[in-house]
């Protein structure tokens, strides 16, 4: 054995994820595919690691070297092909897998790959729940070249997922009593993939489909829905043919925004709101990042199910649903979680639950989101903090009368308005978010904090 390696800027808090060729190369790749073998067999012994891929040009290239790794670990590996992360999810729990890897580096730029994981049951693996060890385990790897094509299981399982999504449809889209018009926008991703094969042919929705093409090895824009700008086209789109609502996706489909009939696009939390009522028929909680707006807390209540805060990212979000029992969770960035898909997000129901809610209302989508919007936000204001601890420490000492939670940064509620302020795992940043009653508020506030924490704003 040569002496263990090291993967600086490749393994992140919740995945892999790093510019390709360097410092994610095929020899990386392998060393991933050897750790994560290595790591879901111990608790999984002689089941399937199930693996698939996006549509970036390196893509091919890793999931063939991660295959080989895996192999070399000892495991049984079935390739489901050019699929939507939230599929691996589905695709895991329908082969009773040890696990799943997606290559895919979700809403960044195109020079960026890696890989989501996930354990038994679509289980979150995030650096606290194992993707130290996996790191450990790949770091001793010796990476073992080849040209042979590693002989795994390949599956086309899309008429499940199909299946699997169209639950949360109703009978009256399907058959077509009621008719939809959408814009869907995916951002050159793995939507242009999944839209077709899951929704195309029903007789009740009708897609102006925008930027479907995932092939060409290039996105028109980021693919990445929490940027307004990146909603121009669907905003447009959905002004130009009348549409009842427009989504747009990231690149691996797994996260999604919503933009009303004028052309409006509504914030996750606001959507969250929106849709909980559904999932809340016989009680019950739902999840929600502790950056959402009151409004979603205090719909959920006035539903009759339980709200239940949760720390920002998809590993503590689905860890969350689980403990609570809840149904249905949302997360401000456009992840979307579902009790009846094992707690998990997926972009696909996401937007089925769109259109649920749609024809159950009956109504413009702008008129269905107007009450909640009660509350004026910042949105997501960074700035770069030399001592981030001490400018979270200033922010606490100087609102004694606030209540304060300490959680995931820290969150400070002075009851007519309240702010997080969160510390960047990867950067010298602090991001803070903000609501109070008025954007006058909200403006003055945020003056008020940021001479507070110090350093330079950044606008990105």
């Amino acid at each position: 054995m040569t002496s263990p390696i090291e993967f600086p800027n490749v393994f992140k808090a919740y995945d892999v994820r790093a510019v390709y060729p360097e410092p994610l190369s095929e020899s990386v790749a392998y060393r991933i595919g050897f750790g994560a073998g290595s790591f879901l067999k111990k608790s999984s012994p002689g089941k399937p690691v199930v693996v698939g891929r996006d549509m970036r040009p390196h893509s091919p290239a890793l999931i063939r070297e991660l295959q080989r790794g895996l192999l070399a670990s000892g495991v049984r590996v079935i390739d489901v092909g050019l699929v939507d992360t939230p599929f691996l999810y589905w695709a895991v729990n329908e082969l009773d897998g040890a696990g799943a890897i997606q290559t895919t580096a979700s809403h960044n730029p195109i020079q960026y790959n890696g890989f989501k994981i996930s354990g038994p049951g679509a289980a979150p693996i995030g650096r606290e729940s194992g993707l130290q060890d996996i790191e450990a385990l790949a770091a001793g790897c010796d990476y073992e070249a080849g040209d042979e094509t590693p002989t795994v299981e390949h599956q086309d399982l899309w008429d499940g997922y199909r299946q699997h999504v169209h639950r949360f449809l109703p009978a009256s889209l399907l058959d077509g009593t009621v008719q939809l018009k959408v814009a869907v926008d995916a951002s050159n991703g793995m939507a242009g993939t999944m839209v077709p094969k899951v929704f195309s042919g029903l007789p009740g929705l009708e897609l102006i489909e925008l930027h479907f093409e995932n092939d060409q090895g290039s996105f028109v824009h980021d693919p990445n829905p929490l940027v307004e700008s990146n909603l121009g086209w669907t905003q447009e789109a959905v002004r130009e043919h009348g549409c009842d609502f427009g989504v747009c996706f990231d690149g691996d489909a797994d996260r999604c925004v919503l933009v009303d009939e004028q052309g409006n696009s509504v914030g996750c939390d606001l959507t969250t709101a929106w849709l909980a009522p559904n999932f809340l028929t016989n009680g019950g909680g739902v999840v929600y990042d502790l950056r959402s707006s009151k409004i979603l807390p205090e719909t959920v209540k006035s539903s009759g199910g339980e709200p239940h805060m949760s720390r920002v990212g998809h590993v503590f979000m689905k860890s969350k649903m689980k403990e609570s029992g809840s149904s249905f969770g949302g997360e401000l960035s456009g992840h979307f979680y579902f009790k009846d898909n094992w707690c998990a997000d997926s972009g696909a129901i996401a937007f089925a639950a769109f259109c649920a809610q749609m024809v159950a209302e009956g109504k413009p989508l702008s008129e269905c989101i107007g009450p909640l919007r009660r509350y004026s936000q910042s949105g997501e204001i960074n700035f770069e903090v030399d001592d981030k601890d001490a400018a979270i420490a200033r922010l606490v000492a100087g609102s004694p009368e606030a209540e304060v939670l300490q959680v995931d940064g820290v969150t400070v509620d002075h009851g007519s308005w309240w702010c997080n302020v969160r510390p960047s795992n990867t950067e010298p940043l602090l991001r803070l978010n903000l609501e109070a009653a008025t954007s006058q508020e909200v403006d003055q506030r945020v003056a008020e904090i940021s001479t507070v924490l110090g350093g330079t704003r950044v606008d990105h």
